[in-house]
């Protein structure tokens, strides 16, 4: 059984549709990672999960979470009943734990907070849950670093305090939005590292949002791409990367740099996707139309249907790229 179904999501400002009936499912004990440009939609489609939207947008779909007495559609539930969900049965780590803390309280205050909404805990039970949190994020010193507050600690350490706040009631489900953005390479290396032993030892499944491809293709277990707040592909990272079936995904795989043999970085050219994520107002046809090498008439009429493919692989194009079609042949990004 799914941990999370999300289906045929639809967020709207006004006219803007900046998510665009999507739909995915989140598997027990796996990452599932989604990218795609900034303005694809990853991040609103997170926050309508948490059930974090503002009170402007206009949600429309499922967004199914499973429990013991059943699933819960996020979008469907009141307001009080959503909050008894976020951090027992699905939390989130937010991309810059600078502002997510609170710098006037102390970091074992924050993560008690957690515990506090969730689980009733005297004082003493609820400061020696905090520390035994602490040391499962790995934060060192932890009987003495409770009491510090977010400016004492670096920014790979206020990002483990972010996990243990978002682990401490065993979420069966973790998103983590752009977690590792604001980290330089080692430490971002360190929380991936991290985030995957909880995965384990906490029986949970992982959303990963990221721009990163290297990420994706070293801890993810499926991908999810967006494009303009659509689903437009899905697959493992193996063969997504290496067999893309939706031109927008070769655009991106062409504008990572990557080694060849001997070659360095430098010495290989970045393809550039020409323009830019079209305005999110449910415009007819295809959204990738304007930026695309393979686009034709067809494209014009009517948003492509997602279809399934072999070896477990989705796209949502009217024109997809075979697995067998040589690149050569396969019109590319100027």
């Amino acid at each position: 059984m799914n941990v999370l179904s999300v289906d045929n999501l639809t967020v709207r400002f006004g006219e803007a549709h900046p998510v665009n009936a999507v739909s995915f499912e989140v598997r027990p004990r796996e990452t599932l990672a989604i990218v795609g440009e900034s303005g694809s939609g990853k991040s609103l489609t997170a926050l309508a999960m948490m059930g974090l939207l503002p009170r402007n947008a206009k949600v429309s779909g499922a967004i199914r979470i499973a429990t013991k007495e059943g699933p819960a559609d996020m979008i469907g539930l009141p307001e009080r009943q959503r909050r008894a969900l976020r951090g027992k049965q699905v939390s989130m780590v937010f991309q810059e734990p600078m502002t997510s803390l609170n710098p006037v309280h102390t970091i074992g205050h924050q993560i008690g907070e957690a515990l506090a909404a969730h689980e009733k805990l005297s004082p003493p039970a609820r400061r020696a849950r905090v520390i035994e949190l602490m040391n499962l994020v790995r934060i060192p010193d932890a009987t003495r670093r409770v009491d510090d507050y977010p400016h004492q600690l670096s920014g790979g350490m206020r990002q483990r305090v972010m996990i243990a706040i978002a682990v401490a009631c065993r979420p069966r489900i973790l998103i983590a939005d752009e977690a590792t953005t604001a980290l330089d390479v080692t430490i971002q290396a360190q929380i991936l590292q991290l985030l995957d032993r909880l995965r384990v030892e906490l029986d949970m499944a992982i959303v990963l949002i990221t721009h990163d491809l290297g990420v994706v293709a070293q801890w993810a277990d499926r991908v999810v791409v967006m494009y303009a707040g659509h689903h437009v592909e899905e697959g493992a990272p193996g063969a997504l990367f290496s067999k893309p079936l939706h031109p927008y995904t070769r655009g991106l795989l062409a504008a990572s740099p990557r080694l060849h043999g001997a070659l360095t970085y430098r010495d290989i050219p970045l393809a550039e996707i020409p323009g830019s994520i079209t305005s999110a107002k449910g415009e007819p046809g295809c959204p990738f139309r304007p930026r695309c090498p393979r686009a034709a008439a067809i494209c014009l009429g009517s948003m492509p249907p997602s279809v399934s493919h072999p070896g477990d692989r989705r796209t949502a194009c009217h024109l997809p790229l075979s697995p067998s079609e040589d690149p050569a042949d396969v019109p590319a990004f100027a």
